[in-house]
């Protein structure tokens, strides 16, 4: 242990080596007498000039006896004599120095003629780590993620036809039935039966769904008397002319159906326009503010 005291003996500093082989480390302590110690500050080590020096870590300051102390760990990495320069330390709010310190620091040394030699070795592959395969591994999640919101997309119920009839109003879907009726060319394929069957449930469903009158299990006589009833004791005003026109139309239809009656083709265009007339016709209709200022 080596000590330097300064002139007034209030302060001293000790360092157990002053010579060191590179990456060694030196213990730098500063000393303070604790008499008429009122406030002291420790300095914040100014190191050697070159920066050759440097500071790997300042404990706190502690005490022993009748002294302060506060201890450096000091190393250095480059070979060659530097000096510590004086570190001054305020007792109260006097500045006392403390001398400078020369450290030496000096290579290792390796003795290659003694030192036994060894063939350079292979390089060995690292271990695989999860570091490794991490980005793999979320391509992979976003992948079987692509793939579960195709599969959800493709396999995902699809509304049945019925569904989706539900949706559509009662006279705009009548109207489209009577289309997609005429595009099947039934009665050119002499399917009158299959035809009169369709042509008389569109109408039936029409008056079931848009008028609330029972229609589709109903008899055509019970039909035309349940209609009947309605308009009478309602405000359906359906004209006389088009529930005898229904009559007629679902009586030949009975007959195709069950009597196998065969009507011309001049007939069957008539039923499919009376069709469309009668459902045209039930069609409840909105007053306009313009037809009630004209009535």
């Amino acid at each position: 242990m080596i000590s330097f005291v300064t002139s007034a003996q209030e302060v001293s500093v000790k360092v157990d080596t002053t010579k060191i082989r590179i990456g060694e480390q030196i213990q730098y302590q500063i000393y303070v007498d604790k008499d008429s110690v009122n406030e002291i500050f420790f300095p914040k080590l100014n190191l050697d000039s070159l920066k050759k020096i440097e500071l790997v870590e300042a404990f706190d300051i502690d005490s022993v006896k009748n002294k302060y102390f506060r201890k450096y760990i000091l190393t250095s990495f480059d070979s060659g004599r530097y000096m510590l320069p004086k570190q001054s330390v305020l007792i109260n709010d006097v500045s006392h120095l403390i001398d400078s310190i020369f450290i030496d620091v000096s290579n290792v040394t390796v003795d290659t003629l003694k030192q036994k030699m060894y063939p350079i070795k292979t390089i060995k592959k690292e271990p695989y780590t999860f570091d490794d395969y991490k980005n793999y591994l979320w391509l992979l999640l976003g992948l079987l993620l692509l793939i579960a919101v195709i599969i959800y997309f493709v396999r995902r119920k699809k509304p049945t036809k019925e569904e989706i009839e539900e949706k559509i109003p009662p006279f705009d879907l009548a109207k489209q039935r009577l289309k997609e009726l005429d595009n099947k060319n039934l009665l050119q394929q002499n399917r009158i039966k299959l035809y009169y069957v369709e042509l008389t449930n569109i109408v039936r469903t029409f008056i079931e769904k848009d008028l609330n009158i029972p229609a589709l299990e109903s008899t055509t006589n019970e039909l035309i008397e349940t209609i009947n009833d309605f308009n009478d004791s309602s405000n359906l005003n359906i004209p006389k002319e088009t529930i005898i026109k229904l009559q007629k139309l679902l009586q030949e239809a009975d007959l195709v159906k069950f009597a196998k009656s065969k009507p011309l083709l001049n007939e069957t265009d008539l039923h499919r326009k009376d069709a469309e007339t009668v459902i045209e016709k039930m069609h409840p209709k909105v007053e306009t503010k313009e037809e009630n200022d004209g009535e």
